[in-house]
């Protein structure tokens, strides 16, 4: 691993120095100054002259500086000789801009996948992109990889999983769901979800037989929680006694925290750290992603398959179940 080089933008170095540790390479030192003009500059202060570098930035709150502080990171790599630049992007905000549903719209999702390869970025790793078709925005090669194995390994940790079933928000998640009910054994149930706006969502019916069961919600990010709330809600009716949450992407944004700390179903809310966790939530339980994307990388450097890790799980804890998405 000597010609891995891994440098840290600000937005999260604790996932950085998590996946070095993993590596075992030391996290190398950069400089990020902001002028009086509010510009910022970018300077990586370890030799990266013919070497195989790495720049870990989730794009998190404030999203605008930690793309921009990525990019500046991609371009002084770019100008230091690097042989590779790969971007690991565990959370890329801009996946949820990804198609034209409204009358001359953007579409920010390709426009920072552009932006990035513009910038120097050779390769992408990422993980649980909101909109998968975001994968080929890029013009260079995207490693995509998931969190549903280790979610599913925290469950599984638990013991008793009689009389539950995993539930998706919506039918858009329904086939992840469905991989994970698998590796759990459980039966899988779905939202019929209409999206008013970006904090107010409306779910009309639940497709699945979910009464008197309790819920494994399963999510890719949960920001306000708007979406989560309403799901209760609609299980509340259809007879669920409780649910556990889950999500890849923790943003937990606005009333996110106070939403479900304090809502009477929710037993337990479990994430994953590519995103900083909230420092008012001590309960929230956070399960690490750093060894997969540390597996990844190495895998990378060496020009080995990465696609065993795509799953993120041991596929004989997933023997094949019927569910009624498989036609989906």
């Amino acid at each position: 691993m000597r010609d891995i080089v891994v440098f840290s933008g600000s937005s999260h170095t604790e996932l950085a120095e998590r996946i070095c540790a993993e590596l075992g390479v030391p996290l190398s030192p950069s400089r990020t100054t902001r002028f009086s003009n509010d510009c910022l500059q970018a300077q990586l202060l370890a030799n990266c002259r013919q070497r195989d570098v790495y720049i870990v930035q989730p794009l998190v709150p404030p999203t605008q500086e930690s793309l921009m502080e990525l990019l500046l990171m991609v371009d002084a790599a770019r100008g230091a000789s690097a042989a590779q630049i790969t971007a690991v992007i565990p959370h890329f905000a801009y996946a949820r801009s990804d198609k034209k549903d409204a009358s001359r719209i953007s579409l920010g999702g390709r426009l920072v996948a552009d932006m990035l390869v513009t910038s120097g970025v050779d390769r992408v790793l990422t993980m649980t992109l909101h909109a998968p078709q975001v994968h080929g925005f890029f013009s260079v090669p995207v490693d995509h990889l998931t969190a549903i194995g280790i979610l599913a390994d925290h469950f599984r940790g638990l013991g008793n999983l009689d009389n539950s079933v995993v539930v998706s928000p919506d039918l858009g998640n329904a086939k992840t769901a469905t991989q994970f009910s698998r590796l759990l054994g459980l039966p899988v149930a779905a939202g019929s979800k209409q999206r008013l706006a970006d904090d107010r969502v409306v779910i009309d019916a639940i497709v699945g037989d979910v009464r008197g069961k309790k819920a494994i919600v399963l999510d890719d990010e949960i920001a306000t929680g708007g979406s989560i709330v309403e799901l209760l809600d609609r299980l509340k009716d259809e007879g669920v006694t409780e649910a556990a949450v889950a999500c890849t992407h923790g943003l937990f944004t606005g009333k996110a925290v106070e939403r479900l700390r304090n809502h009477p179903m929710v037993t337990s809310v479990v994430t994953t750290d590519t995103i900083p966790r909230p420092a008012d939530w001590p309960e929230l339980q956070v399960r690490s992603v750093a060894g997969l994307f540390a597996e990844a990388m190495a895998r990378i450097h060496a020009g080995e398959s990465v696609s065993s890790l795509f799953d993120g799980v041991d596929p004989t804890h997933a023997p094949p179940q019927p569910s009624l998405f498989d036609k989906a």
